[in-house]
């Protein structure tokens, strides 16, 4: 048996990603016809893995998941970095290029603690640390109270079980990857719509490797490629950060995608919905709605967002 090392894959070494990472690894094999010890898996502890007590924006955003793979990257430790795009800052370094996106999983977020919105008792107490999240919910159910949920998935469900919150969400996509898809009940994106990649892994190297590049095309699925892209085209215009409450979801059908995006306040009191189609590989289209949502929004929440660069 050849035990001669084609990729060296970097991931955080969270369960979830951790499982991620053997999927591509195992896509990478059943493509090329490689044995499994040819793929070597290099974990490393994110530093948004280490801070569980203060939201993300507070201590350095996306980033944190993805500063020590990046030096591993760029330095030649790894060949390629496997990602949740939704993790993934929208500006990257020009030296590395997203080498394959995997075909989309679940986009939708599950409710763990009722069946749905409607049903969370009068006053509940939900957790969560996503602005998103948040400000959707406080939309629909101003009475509720919003506290902190920091972690990784097992993290959250112990903290909802020792009573932290009566609800709180998780990724479908996640919940799934992890054999968890019977917690919760999941939120239809006509009603709740998801982050910006949601349910995305992609798997990163750098430009100049063409063969990792080679190896990788294997795994690209174009559909969810021209979804991703399209979202992460319109955060960039609308200059989102991590402070930033914006839901989008995208769907692509025949080499059309169809795009409905929300803008909220903090508090969830506002919020401003805008619509586009247009042709998958279009970056004119989400740009062009992203301005015109931010048109329409007041200052409280066109403050949240950062004039693009």
């Amino acid at each position: 048996m050849t035990t001669d090392v084609k990729l060296k894959l970097g991931t955080r070494a969270s369960p979830l990603a951790m499982v991620q990472a053997e999927e591509v690894r195992d896509r990478l094999c059943a493509a090329h016809g490689w044995d499994k010890s040819q793929v070597e898996l290099v974990p490393v502890t994110a530093s948004g893995d280490k801070v569980l007590d203060r939201p993300l924006a507070e201590i350095g955003g996306k980033a944190l998941w993805t500063k020590e793979l990046d030096a591993w990257l760029a330095e030649g430790a790894i060949d390629a970095s496997v990602h949740s795009l939704k993790d993934v800052e929208t500006v990257r370094p020009d030296i590395f290029t997203l080498g394959a996106i995997l075909e989309r999983a679940d986009k939708r977020d599950r409710l763990i603690g009722a069946d749905c919105i409607a049903a969370l008792p009068p006053g509940a107490t939900v957790g969560t640390s996503a602005p998103r999240r948040a400000a959707q919910l406080l939309n629909q159910r101003p009475d509720c109270k919003v506290v902190m949920f920091r972690g990784n998935v097992a993290t959250r469900l112990a903290k909802l079980a020792a009573g932290e919150a009566d609800a709180t969400f998780l990724a479908a996509a996640g919940l799934a990857r992890l054999g968890e898809d019977g917690v919760g009940h999941p939120l239809d994106v006509d009603s709740w719509l998801p982050a910006p990649s949601q349910g995305a892994i992609a798997v990163e190297c750098r430009s100049e490797d063409e063969q990792a590049q080679q190896y990788l095309a294997a795994l690209d699925h174009i559909p969810s490629r021209a979804e991703v892209l399209a979202e992460r085209t319109l955060l960039l215009a609308l200059g989102g950060t991590c402070h930033s409450s914006i839901a989008v979801n995208c769907d692509y059908t025949g080499g059309e995608l169809t795009m409905r995006a929300v803008l909220f306040s903090p508090d969830g009191a506002e919020r401003v919905e805008g619509e586009a189609r247009f042709d998958a590989g279009d970056s004119t289209a989400p740009a062009l709605l992203a301005q015109d949502l931010l048109s329409r929004s007041s200052i409280t929440i066109r403050k949240l967002f950062e004039s693009p660069s």
